[in-house]
């Protein structure tokens, strides 16, 4: 493979991994649709799906240990390369969180349920592919701008999540919508990693632009550090 072979396959390879994060930005989108609008047929083609988000990750991967294996990347490449795997990694987990959340749906739309936190739920859905769609936005234009909004577009999410599992305990006098709540939490909590996942691959985004790697949250300090 000549050096001009391979950036060519690298740049392919970014472009398959911004597919990869539509594909999971859309399933997240439409699992959280099927929950709210009560879509049993819906949530099972996003399980059914997922199996195109494990493949076209698993071919990601593949295509990048090829790389590795016939070239010696330097300096931004290797930066390139090591973005791409990391965010591969986190987008797969998105599809999966994906599935969880039609999962959860499934097992508990028989269940009475509360519109508030089926509302909670909705909001997490639109703000965390929003925050997924920046994220890419910004490994697309290497855009370091993009990558630190994330943070604070986290924030309102792990208020949700918090708030969630405050509406589900007001449920507690009845059992059946006490399980139905606790199946919203775990909904929740789904979503929030998903949030998660967008802000890493922001800070896989920053590496990238500048060459230096740090979290945009640190639990050992009360501020996030800049990035």
């Amino acid at each position: 493979m000549t050096r001009m072979q391979f950036h060519e396959q690298l740049q392919e390879t970014e472009l398959q991994l911004l597919s990869l994060g539509e594909l999971a930005a859309v399933q997240v989108q439409r699992a959280v649709e099927a929950l709210v609008n009560d879509d049993e047929r819906l949530a099972r083609e996003v399980i059914e799906r997922d199996d195109d988000v494990d493949a076209l990750y698993l071919k990601i991967d593949q295509d990048v240990l090829g790389m590795l294996a016939l070239q010696s990347p330097v300096a931004g490449e290797l930066r390139l390369i090591s973005a791409i795997l990391h965010s591969n990694l986190h987008l797969e987990r998105v599809g999966d969180q994906a599935v969880n959340v039609a999962k959860m749906f499934l097992a508990s739309r028989s269940l009475p349920g509360s519109g508030l936190l089926r509302q909670q739920v909705e909001e997490m859905g639109e703000i965390v592919v929003r925050m997924l769609q920046t994220a890419l936005e910004a490994f697309a234009k290497r855009d370091l701008r993009l990558c630190q909004k994330l943070n604070e577009m986290d924030d309102p999410v792990d208020r949700l999540n918090r708030a969630t599992h405050l509406e589900a305990l007001k449920l507690a006098d009845d059992p059946k919508a006490l399980d139905w709540g606790l199946h919203m939490n775990l909904v929740a909590r789904a979503l929030e990693r998903v949030g998660d996942n967008a802000v890493d691959i922001g800070e896989q985004v920053a590496f990238l632009v500048t060459g230096d790697f740090s979290e945009f949250t640190d639990a050992s300090h009360d501020e996030a550090p800049e990035a």
